[in-house]
């Protein structure tokens, strides 16, 4: 999954995709990989790269314009995103077995997220807010609303 904005803010921020692997402490190979869309970032990642420079992960999805917003926790809590994701869930009135079908992995996987036992992928998460309309910031704990 390629997100174009990775790029963009590394050269708005005139770094080279070393600079950025070395913030990341990843390999330049992972980071090249990340950024070209062959290889999807992880969310361990993505949330070091959005805090390191001060932008949204919806920005980073392309679900918003705006960069940051004004009110930004830069400390992730595994435990809020599962108990969201399961919110989110119920609230709309899906199972675990629907959620499995909408993004293509066996039910298992998604109690263990919901559980806070994995940590969901990236692009898991990507599909899971696109699909359901919802801020990843705020399933991340990083925003209020």
């Amino acid at each position: 999954m390629k997100f174009d904005r990775l790029l963009e803010i590394r050269e708005e921020n005139n770094l080279l995709q070393k600079d950025v692997a070395r913030i990341l402490n990843i390999s330049i190979g992972t980071y090249a990989m990340n950024e070209e869309g062959h290889d999807t970032i992880t969310l361990k990642n993505l949330i070091q790269f959005c805090d390191h420079f001060n932008v949204s992960i919806d920005y980073i999805f392309e679900f918003t314009n705006t960069k940051s917003y004004d009110f930004i926790n830069f400390s992730f809590n595994s435990s809020t995103l599962s108990s969201k994701l399961k919110e989110i869930r119920k609230k709309n009135q899906y199972t675990q077995v629907m959620i499995g079908k909408l993004l293509n992995i066996d039910h298992s996987v998604w109690c263990r997220y919901e559980q806070g036992k994995t940590l969901i992928s990236t692009s898991f998460l990507y599909t899971f807010c696109k699909n359901f309309n919802i801020s990843a910031d705020y399933l991340l704990g990083r925003i209020e609303e």
